[in-house]
């Protein structure tokens, strides 16, 4: 995909599961984020932050993957673990500025 992604982008699949190209782990998108700063009313997009959940135990290292959702966006981005104190899942996040 060429065209630069927004927020609105990805809204439509929250909920939605996506597997990372050649990675076992499969996670689903819980929560986009806008993330409204002063200074970036004339940038061409918003700051926003996706927040994805895996299973415990077996985390996504660091780094770009290729994802596509059902119906949606197909891009390669990169998916940070984040600290996650609930002992049933793990949160990922990719952050667009």
């Amino acid at each position: 995909m060429t065209d630069l992604l927004t927020a609105q982008d990805f809204e439509p699949h929250v909920g939605k599961t996506v597997q990372p190209a050649e990675q076992r782990q499969v996670l689903t998108l819980i929560k986009v984020e806008i993330n409204e700063a002063p200074g970036w009313e004339d940038a061409p997009r918003q700051p926003f932050t996706l927040i994805l959940r895996g299973q415990r135990g077996d985390v996504l290292p660091e780094g770009f993957y290729e994802v596509a959702f059902t119906d949606g966006p197909r891009s390669n981005l990169y998916i940070i673990p984040i600290y996650t104190m609930a002992r049933g899942h793990q949160d990922y996040q990719v952050v667009f500025n």
